[in-house]
This record gives C-alpha cells, sequence and structure tokens, in this order.
C-alpha cells in the first residue's frame, strides 16, 4: 500500500474476475482482517464462512436474482453473519468487518464487492438469507448480513474523481453549521 487515503480513493467495486485462485497467505491475510475489526463491547458476535468450490458459487449465486452474478465468477466468496444474542450492533460490527476484508483485498491488489442479503429475496420469493443459511448450514438464529467476493481483477475501474466528493453532505457543529 502506498498510503491508505491513495487505498480508499482507488478501492472500487469489482465484479468481474479472473479465473485465478487467490493464495492461501491472501485468504488468510483477508479473513485476519474480519477478524480484527472493532465490535461493540469486543462482543466478536460475527462468523465468517469462506466458500471457493466452484459448484457451491454457483449455487450461492442464486440468493438473489439481480446483482449476486460476482458470486458465481470470484475465486472466494465470504460469507458474513453475526450472532445477534451476543450485541443489539451486529448489524454495523458485521459491516465493518466485511469492510475491512474489502481494503485488505484491496491492499493486496485483489478486487471485492459487497453482495447485500439481508432484506433481498431469491427468484421464487424466498428471504435470501434463509436460502443461504440452508446451502451452507447456517443456524438459523445467525442471520446472513452479506456475501463478499473476492478475486483477481478482471477489469478496469477509474479511481474515485475526489473534485466530485458530496462535502454538501458534511454538516458542522449542527446540520446547518450555525452554532
Amino acid at each position: 500500500m502506498k498510503d491508505f487515503h491513495e487505498l480508499l480513493v482507488e478501492r472500487r467495486s469489482i465484479r468481474r474476475y479472473t479465473p485465478e485462485p487467490i493464495s492461501a497467505e491472501d485468504v488468510k491475510l483477508i479473513l485476519e482482517a474480519g477478524l480484527l475489526a472493532p465490535t461493540s463491547k469486543s462482543s466478536r458476535s460475527w462468523h465468517f464462512i469462506a466458500v471457493d468450490d466452484r459448484q457451491m458459487l454457483e449455487r450461492l449465486a442464486g440468493c438473489k436474482p439481480s446483482g449476486a452474478a460476482p458470486i458465481e465468477r470470484c475465486a472466494l466468496a465470504i460469507v458474513v453473519t453475526a450472532d445477534p444474542t451476543m450485541t443489539d450492533p451486529w448489524i454495523e460490527d458485521a459491516s465493518i468487518a466485511a469492510a475491512y476484508m474489502q481494503l485488505q483485498a484491496a491492499d493486496l491488489g485483489l478486487g471485492s464487492c459487497w453482495i447485500q442479503v439481508r432484506g433481498r429475496f431469491t427468484a421464487d420469493n424466498i428471504p435470501s438469507e434463509e436460502y443461504v443459511q440452508e446451502l451452507l448450514g447456517i443456524p438459523e438464529t445467525i442471520p446472513v448480513l452479506c456475501v463478499m467476493t473476492f478475486g483477481h481483477k478482471d477489469e478496469v475501474r477509474k479511481a474515485v474523481d475526489t473534485s466530485k466528493l458530496l462535502w454538501e453532505k458534511v454538516h458542522v457543529g449542527t446540520w446547518n453549521g450555525v452554532e
């Protein structure tokens, strides 16, 4: 990594991947990044299911009718779940872990994409969470937040144009910036 800000500017969601596998060392670093993510009251309520089996990836891609195609083409998918009985902000904790994994992948030169599962439905109108839980043997008490896809990039995306950042969305002191 050159510097963290540059990583943030250059990281983009990647939906197309080469068939090249991810090294075991890189997979470990990505998972470790998730395990290093902060959680509310150190609850560490998240669980990660790493999937690299081609047939299972194809089946996982059926979790929703649109937007899940990258799962089929990635080298690695990590299903991000959490135990809501351990902490109320489990969604936030799992989201931070997923973002940490994305940043680690970007630092390694790999692409990634967040595939939303929570609150979505399959083509047969089955809740996507239930579909993924059943497919991977996840207890029904452990909700699925998302599927993170990872792989070697097979597309080039331009870095974010920082001149187009929405600074009007930043408020200082109060909503109107007047104290």
